[in-house]
């Protein structure tokens, strides 16, 4: 028997945690949080935390239960008898919480097949951020574990776009595609039945839609039996958003002002780093970024692929933001940030505020304290580079920092391209696989799909389907 088991992404946009079943294997396709799910519990104040083990996570149905699925000292600390694992691995798509953090809480002896690059991203995370209880995927903390003891390894297997590999009995294809993170993948995966394509998350107007082409092509030949496709945005309205626009707009903008210009972004889309690095460059101005942003460009700068520079790139000012003492002092510093501190190109808010108009600065809502210290002046430039809010919680963010945008008179432009693809580009991609089934998932309008297809089975949570 073949079996889709779908325990997370149903009726919500991510949390993606699918399990498939063929002739005696078991592997899960994603293991995502869910952020619809966690934010009917949780908020800033109010986590899981190391603290609890995954005792919340599983009375409050964040994750399956289900025996062998976990860590032995998570199962023991939940006053669980532990349970060998019966399953052969993990397929990690990319990067993005919603497809892979809660992988921090499976058994160690399950193995975890990711891209080279989605790996690089995840090390970076783990160099930018204190060790997240809920983002350990690399490796981990034990529950006993003692101050100063090294964290546990995982197994990690990496693969590269269309070179086949096996899990037990199945095959596995790992196709790249074009999302706003890269090292994003597609699978194809060879069972007894046939084939089953995983789209993960895509777009067809990026920077790289040539991946996500070559996908198409290659799930539309292998003739699928069933489709589990993405449907983020199946039901906006219809844009000409593409990150070439997102670059002439913001160049004009640039281009125009005398002023600083702040620019807000999530740093793991490489694209919009890339984007913003080259308005810099040719507006002669220094692209400013975080500290714990140097991690990404260095992971970055290692793949030649990404055509992303160094952190000591002759265009790059690191920020040096007031720590501890508050004076700038190397002292203040420590760990990576020690070393990016003290590096020749790192300049603090005053050296900044010098020459306003020399610098775009890389400096999202949560550097805002800086503004004080820039000495900002009316007309100084915010472009936001990110999706508008999707929760109640982001949206109260959202009236804090237009607060400080009101108050020191910044000039506020929106200016982004969306990491999914279009709603008719989804359709479009979906008739021209034509697979057996398709299974909408990661979605809150999967019946959209209906217009175009009758061969489409609405899923339930926690639902088991045979192909």
């Amino acid at each position: 028997m073949t079996s889709l088991t779908f325990y997370g992404g149903i009726n919500e946009v991510g949390g993606n945690k699918i399990l498939l079943e063929d002739k005696g294997t078991k592997i899960f396709i994603d293991f995502g949080k869910s952020f619809a799910q966690d934010g009917r519990f949780f908020e800033n104040f109010l986590k899981p935390t190391k603290p609890y083990g995954i005792n919340i996570h599983l009375r409050m149905g964040l994750i399956p239960d289900i025996p062998g699925l976990y860590r032995d000292d998570l199962i023991e600390f939940a006053g669980r008898k532990p349970v060998a694992p019966d399953f052969q691995g993990v397929l990690i798509s990319h990067a993005h919480s919603d497809h892979v953090d809660y992988a921090s809480f499976l058994h160690e002896k399950i193995p975890l097949y990711m891209g080279e690059t989605c790996k690089n991203v995840l090390r970076a995370l783990d160099e930018r951020d204190s060790r997240n209880f809920e983002r350990s995927i690399l490796d981990f903390d034990p529950m006993d574990k003692k101050r100063g003891d090294p964290p546990t390894p995982r197994t990690i297997n990496t693969f590269r776009s269309g070179k086949k590999f096996k899990i037990d009995s199945l095959e596995i294809l790992p196709l790249h595609v074009d999302h706003s993170v890269p090292g994003a993948y597609g699978f194809i995966i060879y069972t007894s039945q046939g084939p089953i394509v995983y789209t993960g998350d895509l777009r067809r107007h990026g920077t790289m839609a040539s991946m996500t082409e070559e996908f198409i092509a290659e799930a539309k030949a292998a003739k699928p039996v069933a489709l589990l496709a993405e449907g983020t945005r199946i039901a906006d309205e219809p844009t000409d958003e593409n990150e070439q626009k997102v670059f002439d707009e913001a160049y004009k903008v640039v281009s125009n002002s005398k002023n600083l210009v702040f620019a807000d972004f999530n740093f793991k889309d490489v694209d919009r780093v890339r984007t913003f690095y080259n308005i810099a460059k040719k507006t002669g101005r220094k692209f400013v970024v975080k500290m714990r942003d140097c991690p990404f460009l260095e992971q970055f700068y290692n793949d030649p692929n990404l055509n992303i520079p160094n952190i000591d790139d002759e265009h790059i000012v690191i920020y040096k933001g007031r720590q501890y003492s508050g004076t700038f002092s190397n002292n203040d510093y420590g760990g990576n940030t020690r070393k990016y501190a003290t590096m020749e190109n790192a300049l603090t808010p005053l050296e900044i505020a010098k020459n306003p108009d020399k610098y775009l600065c890389a400096l999202g809502f949560f550097s805002f304290k800086s503004l004080v210290d820039m000495n900002v002046k009316s007309g100084t430039v915010y472009i936001h580079s990110a999706s508008e809010p999707w929760t109640e919680e982001q949206e109260f963010g959202v009236e804090r920092r237009d607060n400080w945008i009101e108050h020191f008179g910044m000039e506020q432009h929106q200016i982004h391209c969306s990491g999914h693809a279009k709603g008719q580009d989804l359709l479009d991609m979906v008739k021209e696989i034509d697979a057996k089934m398709l299974y909408p998932i990661h979605s809150e309008h999967p019946e959209e799909y209906k217009k175009i297809t009758d061969k489409i089975t609405m899923v339930g949570l926690n639902k088991t389907y045979r192909i």
